[in-house]
């Protein structure tokens, strides 16, 4: 994965990296080690949410073996996320994903059952305690302040992954409304939007997808053909 990185950064600089990547992928290429380089950019690791935004297929890959998609989501963040919590907005992520693609499509999950479940796996206080506010703030979906108040909308893992997965719990039925509430809350939108739609695409499926959007992907035949062999995959066993 480290090396798939580096290659895609060298064909196209251009493409909106942070300043910290860069100097991972370099110090790699020079030949520090994939699980060593990016505690040498950001002393003590990088607790961004940048891992968590990559996380989506971790946890469509191993939805029903939580423990390795724990392990698994946290080996990815591990290359250029090596804080605690950068890996742990990675592993909550990925887990949020595997338990909406494991839910009934067509009823919304138990609420109440997706946060217990949620907060009984997390293992940072600080996710803990924002993953515990979801149940009132679920009864004042519209008040968006309190919802950054309280969860955030920040560039850092802790500030955002929560707040992704509330508003897939806020508006659990409808793709488009879930993307363009976490958009409406401001702060990092694009990392908070798509990791908001990656649950609720999990969880609903692939024609809930407005089709105008989907039409303006870029590379979207490619998106397409890796989601299906990813699927496939998944339903084989990762180890297949």
């Amino acid at each position: 994965m480290a090396e798939r990185f580096i290659e895609n950064f060298a064909e196209e600089p251009w493409r909106g990296y942070g300043p910290g990547p860069p100097r991972v992928f370099r110090l790699i290429r020079s030949g520090e080690a994939w699980d060593r380089a990016s505690s040498h950019v950001y002393p003590g690791g990088s607790f961004g949410n940048g891992a968590a935004m990559r996380a989506a297929p971790v946890g469509l890959l191993y939805w029903n073996d939580h423990v390795k998609l724990h392990e698994v989501a946290s080996g990815t963040s591990l290359i250029t996320h090596s804080h605690s919590l950068g890996m742990e907005g990675a592993a909550l992520q990925a887990l949020a994903v595997a338990l909406a693609v494991a839910e009934d499509p067509s009823s919304p999950p138990d609420a109440s059952a997706f946060i217990s479940r949620l907060g009984s796996l997390a293992l940072e206080d600080v996710y803990r305690a924002k993953i515990a506010a979801f149940t009132s703030l679920l009864g004042r979906v519209d008040d968006r302040g309190q919802v950054v108040r309280e969860l955030g909308h920040g560039i850092e893992a802790f500030e955002s992954v929560p707040t992704a997965i509330f508003c897939f719990l806020s508006h659990p039925c409808d793709f488009p409304a879930t993307v363009v509430y976490a958009i409406s809350l401001g702060g990092d939108t694009d990392t908070i939007a798509c990791m908001a739609g990656a649950i609720s695409g999990a969880h609903l499926g692939v024609d809930a997808l407005p089709a105008a959007w989907v039409e303006r992907l870029e590379n979207h035949d490619y998106i397409a053909g890796l989601a299906e062999r990813l699927c496939e995959l998944a339903r084989e066993g990762p180890e297949a």
